[in-house]
């Protein structure tokens, strides 16, 4: 292999594969990234076995081949390289690479021995707008559990079913729910992602569609945008069944500015620190209170609200309590700039709702209070 390629252009599709490579001790060569051209085009990828990445980017190519070096010293160095034209040659084991007054060789790794790696998007592609995944992503990777011994929870189902493509994340506190409306489908398809890799397509995604395939002989999925190619396996098991925890019915509906909201959880979060991030919410017929109180204090902050049913028996007030990091994660979410609430018990799911946004639905488990 021999290339020139521009220093800017490499760094950047290095310093995204770098993200994508292992250090598993069983598999050395999963630490390096995998430089190959062909006639045409010269194409970096990595991978850590669970998501890989490949990248196209321009080169002159004057000979073909390919090699794998390890990432982190292929990253430091032509970070720090002078912009401009870099010399990329394989000789034997080793690439050379030279810029300016700079020379340098890195021992590798042959490239037979890389794992296999999705080039295209293949067959069966669905296009999805890149703003509306990014929609959907901010909207659900939040509730995503980070618990290992769950793994199912450790990923977002995605249902692929006639006209719509649903996203639903849940950490067994909270749940998610974002729908993309799609061309209509015949199959309908479901499948769990991990985090790290949605996460990853959330990074990568600019101004094109997105393509997307499933293939479930491979058990992986495959994005395709600008000239990236992520993939990703699925995670194998069961998705808890989500629909029937959301609540078909509501006794109260609150109304209220987001901004104020979030300020109010804010304030109580000072003191819910030390209370375990619990605060309570007190609904009445036009407003709502957030309070909290802690070792070292206590607040309250009063809240205009549109007030649809008040929840009130024997002229009790109706009390509901929150983790405020769930309160806050739904908020920072929300691109309207009203929210709206419904509550059924005070120990019943809430829903967290963005009026103007029908395709979006959030759900929080209330902390129990003791009497």
């Amino acid at each position: 292999m021999k290339i020139q390629v521009l220093q800017e252009n490499l760094s950047k599709a290095v310093s995204i594969c770098s993200r994508f490579a292992s250090s598993r001790i069983q598999l050395p060569v999963l630490a390096n990234i995998l430089l190959k051209t062909t006639k045409s085009k010269f194409t970096l990828s990595a991978t850590n076995l669970e998501m890989s990445v490949s990248i196209s980017i321009g080169a002159k190519i004057e000979k073909e081949g390919q090699i794998t070096v390890p990432a982190r010293v292929l990253n430091d160095l032509i970070l720090n390289l002078n912009t401009g034209t870099v010399n990329l040659e394989v000789e034997k084991e080793s690439l050379r690479i030279t810029n300016l007054s700079f020379e340098s060789t890195i021992s590798g790794m042959n490239a037979s021995d890389f794992p296999s790696l999705p080039e295209e998007v293949g067959v069966d592609v669905l296009k999805i707008s890149s703003n509306e995944i990014l929609d959907a992503l901010s909207c659900t990777l939040f509730a995503v559990s980070s618990d290992e011994t769950r793994p199912v929870l450790t990923g977002t189902l995605i249902i692929i079913k006639e006209s719509n493509l649903t996203l639903v994340a849940t950490d067994g506190f909270r749940l998610s729910q974002k729908k993309i409306n799609i061309s209509k489908v015949k199959e309908e398809k479901k499948m769990i992602l991990p985090k790290n890799a949605l996460a990853e397509l959330s990074r990568l995604v600019s101004g094109e569609d997105v393509q997307f395939s499933f293939k479930k002989s491979e058990k992986q999925v495959v994005f395709g945008f600008d000239d990236i190619i992520l993939g990703s396996r699925i995670i194998e098991g069961e998705f808890p069944d989500f629909e029937r925890i959301i609540p078909k019915e509501t006794k109260i509906k609150v109304v209220l500015d987001k901004e104020e909201f979030l300020r109010g959880v804010k304030l109580a979060s000072v003191f819910a620190r030390d209370a375990a991030n619990v605060v309570k919410l007190v609904i009445d017929k036009d407003f709502i209170k957030i309070s909290a109180e802690g070792g070292q204090g206590s607040q309250t902050t009063k809240i205009e609200a549109k007030v649809d049913g008040n929840g009130k028996t024997d002229n009790e007030e109706f009390i509901i309590a929150f983790n405020y990091r769930f309160l806050e994660d739904f908020l920072n979410a929300v691109k309207g700039d009203d929210i709206q609430l419904e509550f059924s018990d005070p120990n019943a799911p809430a829903l967290f709702l963005d009026p103007k946004d029908a395709n979006f639905l959030h759900i929080i488990m209330p902390v129990r209070l003791q009497s």
